[in-house]
């Protein structure tokens, strides 16, 4: 054995980049360590008496303090005292080695094989191990409060399984207990950023399976002077860690702690609150569970001190936001504690980000007890506090003005969000600084965020926004209004008419900005100014070529015309310059209906669909406020067109915009308080879809969407629209909308045929939706695409029989001036498959079609040459009868002998031939 471990030692396994070989290298390391010690257990390990779990439970404490089990040294075999080879030092040490490795399985493997030698070792040797062991851990103590790790995350996870697997095995003995639990205790939170990631996850799983291991081995009295510590440590760690797998982890801990210890504090009730399930919920654990467990005295000024301490700084920053959302929450169960919190502004990026966010919060949830309370906000924040808050905006724009700069990049990105939320909760504070200059230093910071938008990042655009609207609103209800609920007219007019000329700056995103905060403006501010506001909104929502790409504040604007109708209300007689009234509600209809027609697209794809969903919520939201207050505001006419252009994005193609439009045409079907006045056919539309059905219904499916949209089809009102979205969808490229809405389409078809006046209706509708939507690429490519395979289908056999029906003549007029002057190669194959379908026709028109495919045989694409040529084949197979009997097998050999991708003088010449076969005029060539 001595002779394979130095053979072992001379390979140098642990340099070696094959984890598989370090690996097999601790195993052997470890087998040959057995063979220098002699084969049996130690007889001074650990032994723990009560083993069942119920047995335990039953158990009264103070029997339990008694039962050690631990064997004095003396007590141990005269043969345990045996000389130790000098290999087992190296073996020990090779694989305390291991337990640093960049590996886990290796890591793993080196603690299993420390657990299995000190096993054998004697007493003194194994507290030597341990001693060794500990130093895995090195903490450099800088302070009392900071500490720094020496030790890599590997050192740290592979000592804490070490731990784990000594506890287990008992070979830690209760001696050395008070020196384990702080740095368990530590690791529970390790915790270091390396650059855009951080590392510690494993540690912290593995200072969960110590607790564990833990709650196993030792008998409750050994434990109880360090129960507070690891009781908190576990709930924190189960509460507010960022990764799952620890919060589990934590949790199964805490839950063999209180089955095996007995002696957790509140511990049955926790568990019941925190379980393996509970816990995988991050957003659950901060705002929920937390309070619930802060209720519990034993836990408040822990959880408390950690969010602080440890999560308001954190590296990813929507920890740091969900800890201040908890602080809001538990300030309630110890509000004297978290007034004396030092509110101060940190040194580096995230601790200023988290220590804003947590004043503003915690200084709302103590505004809000004072109130419920009936007491000042000074009852908890003294007035240096007060003045403190004031400040902070100042501070963090003089002293660190670069990092405030949106131009900097992260720095603004993450500071202006944080300094609205402070503004808006302080404004819900109710804090006494009416009249401060401070109020005009925030107005500035809100206007400034909205004007400089365009600088920030996509992915943080949304925020800054969303935070310096709500801070504008909260702002203006609380230090703009006086005591008789109005505003200062010079400033509403500052204010208003600088937010509507800023509507038609350059830059789309300081429209979007600005066109949110006039939905947010509360009621006196709009008073006396409505119309200008409304006249400024309609202008951003309309495409002109300049703005055409403009989506964002085309959907933010539609958006704030909702919310400012919700905030002026409804007054039929009132004036238009104060209410939703019958001077402006046709216009405000008119607006949004414009959304509902958007379909721009550009290089990001349908951007027109942001719009057009911001148009259908919008007319919802209006629709139910005029219902609720003065319902006979809603005209006849508008509602059909709400319904109709509702109904037609419901036969859509896209999966997302179909569910949202389906499910605003079913809330306005159903809706009851009062029900919406004019809805048409809203019997059979309630047959269609029962109420019962409003939540089931999948609008995403299409296997469920298409067969209850396609009966829309049967209701003249809703004809036109639904089959135009139909057209859209029969003729896309997507497979499973393609099948199921063809199917649907088909099925209709098919039932109508018994009912010549329903097809004949069905089939105006059709050529006039074709001839609206002529040259309309986004229509007609699909909508040619959706006719071949009607045609294909037999939908229109009825009109076979008779000669020159106009529904194939119109069409064939239409298809002909659809492809005219057309490059478009798919919309070209589109209408050839047309074409050979309208063969089928009797009369003048099949010469036409004749004379049209001849021509494409000879385009100057030759992909359409050869596609026309194969397609024609197909229907001389399919159509025999339409050509003379003797001459289709020569016109057939023809179209397949010919290479129709060959020069065009060629290809004509055979096109010739096949035109003189069938009596079909030549096409001539046009002088240039």
């Amino acid at each position: 054995a001595a002779t394979v471990l130095e053979c072992l030692d001379n390979c140098k396994l642990s340099e070696n980049n094959q984890m598989v070989l370090r690996k097999l290298g601790m195993k052997l390391v470890q087998r040959l360590g057995m063979t220098f010690v002699k084969p049996k257990v130690a007889k001074w390990r650990y032994q723990r008496g009560r083993r069942s779990l119920a047995a335990n439970l039953q158990a009264q404490g103070a029997a339990l303090q008694n039962q050690k089990r631990e064997v004095a040294a003396a007590e141990a075999d005269d043969d345990e005292e045996y000389d130790i080879p000098g290999e087992i030092e190296n073996v020990v040490e090779q694989l305390l080695v291991g337990l640093k490795d960049k590996d886990t399985i290796v890591r793993w493997s080196a603690a299993k094989g420390i657990g299995r030698i000190t096993g054998r070792l004697p007493k003194e040797l194994a507290d030597d191990v341990i001693g060794s062991l500990l130093d895995c851990f090195s903490l450099n103590k800088t302070s009392c409060s900071d500490v720094s790790f020496q030790e890599t995350d590997n050192a740290w996870h592979g000592g804490c399984l070490a731990l784990a697997e000594l506890g287990r095995r008992g070979l830690l003995l209760p001696s050395r207990i008070s020196d384990v639990v702080p740095v368990m205790l530590k690791a529970l939170t390790y915790d270091e950023k390396r650059g855009a990631y951080s590392v510690g996850s494993n540690v912290r799983d593995a200072a969960c399976y110590v607790c564990w291991a833990f709650a196993r081995a030792y008998e409750p009295a050994e434990l109880v002077p360090f129960i507070s510590h690891i009781s908190s440590a576990l709930v924190i760690a189960a509460v507010f860690d960022r990764d799952v797998n620890c919060r589990r982890a934590a949790s199964a801990a805490f839950q063999e702690n209180v089955g095996r210890q007995g002696t957790f504090p509140h511990g049955i009730d926790i568990l019941t609150a925190a379980d393996y399930f509970a816990v995988g919920n991050r957003v659950n654990c901060y705002l929920t569970i937390s309070v619930y467990i802060a209720g519990f005295p034993e836990y408040t000024q822990p959880m408390i001190d950690h969010l602080v301490t440890m999560k308001i700084n954190h590296w990813d920053s929507v920890i740091r936001e969900l800890a201040t959302k908890a602080l809001h929450n538990i300030t309630p169960q110890a509000p004297e504690y978290l007034g004396l919190l030092p509110l101060s502004v940190g040194s580096d990026l995230h601790t200023r980000h988290g220590a804003i966010l947590a004043c503003a919060e915690i200084t709302h949830a103590l505004c809000k007890l004072a109130q419920e309370n009936n007491r000042s906000i000074t009852y908890y924040l003294s007035e240096k506090s007060l003045e403190g808050l004031k400040q902070i905006h100042q501070e963090v724009c003089s002293q660190h003005q670069s990092v405030f700069n949106l131009e900097k990049g992260l720095g603004g990105e993450l500071m202006r969000p944080a300094v609205c939320t402070l503004i808006e909760k302080l404004s819900l504070s109710k804090m006494p600084f009416r009249g401060d200059p401070i109020i005009g230093g925030w107005q500035w910071l809100i206007n400034d965020s909205l004007r400089h938008l365009t600088l920030v990042s996509t992915a943080a655009r949304q925020h800054i926004k969303e935070s310096a609207v709500s801070a504008l609103a909260a702002l203006c209800n609380e230090f703009y209004i006086n005591e008789r609920g109005e505003a200062d007219p010079a400033l509403q007019d500052e204010l208003v008419t600088q937010y509507v000329s800023e509507l038609q700056n350059a830059e789309e995103m300081i429209r979007c900005g600005f066109s949110r905060a006039l939905g947010a403006l509360p009621r006196f501010l709009l008073k006396g100014r409505l119309q200008q506001v409304l006249e400024g909104l309609k202008k951003v929502t309309v495409i002109s070529p300049e703005d055409v790409s403009f989506a964002e504040s085309r959907r933010d604007a539609l958006i704030a015309i909702a919310k400012v109708c919700q905030t002026v209300g409804v007054k039929g007689d009132g004036s238009q310059q104060e209410y939703v009234c019958r001077d402006n509600v046709e216009q405000i209809y008119a607006t949004l209906l414009t959304g509902v027609t958007d379909y721009t697209i550009d290089s990001r794809g349908d951007v027109g669909g942001w719009v057009r969903e911001a148009a259908m919520s919008s007319l919802m939201e209006v629709t139910l406020l005029l219902v609720r207050s003065e319902a006979e505001l809603i005209s006849a006419s508008t509602c059909k067109q709400i319904m109709c252009w509702l109904a037609q994005q419901s036969a859509e193609k896209i999966d997302k915009f179909r569910a949202h439009a389906g499910s605003v045409f079913l809330t306005l079907l159903h809706f009851d308080h009062p029900p919406v006045p004019h809805i048409p056919h809203r019997e059979e539309l309630e047959r269609i879809f029962p109420r019962w059905e409003k939540e089931t219904l999948n609008w995403n499916a299409a296997s469920e969407a298409f067969p209850r949209i396609t009966q829309l089809l049967g209701l003249p009102a809703f004809q036109y629209h639904v089959l135009l979205g139909l057209s859209v969808s029969v003729g896309g490229l997507t497979e499973t909308t393609l099948r199921y809405s063809a199917q649907s389409l088909f099925d209709y078809m098919k039932k109508i045929q018994s009912d010549p006046s329903a097809l004949e209706s069905f089939c105006e509708t059709l050529l006039k939706v074709f001839e609206d939507n002529l040259c309309n690429d986004r229509v007609s490519v699909p909508l040619l695409t959706m006719l071949d395979q009607m045609l294909a289908n037999g939908c229109f056999d009825m009109f076979t029989e008779q000669e020159n029906h106009p529904f194939p003549v119109k069409l064939f007029t239409l298809c002909k001036e659809e492809i005219r002057r057309s490059k478009d190669i798919r919309k070209l194959r589109s209408s050839i498959g047309v074409f050979c379908g309208l063969i089928q026709f009797q009369g003048d028109m099949r010469e036409k079609v004749f004379f049209q495919l001849f021509l494409l045989l000879c385009h100057p694409f030759p992909i359409v040459r050869k596609t026309t040529a194969s397609q024609v084949y197909e229907m001389l197979l399919t159509y025999s009868d339409v050509v003379d009997p003797a001459v289709v097998e020569q016109a057939m050999a023809i179209l397949s002998d010919t290479n129709w991708e060959a020069e065009l003088p060629a290809v004509r010449e055979r096109r010739n031939c096949l035109c003189d076969l069938m009596k079909v005029p030549r096409p001539q060539l046009v002088p240039k």
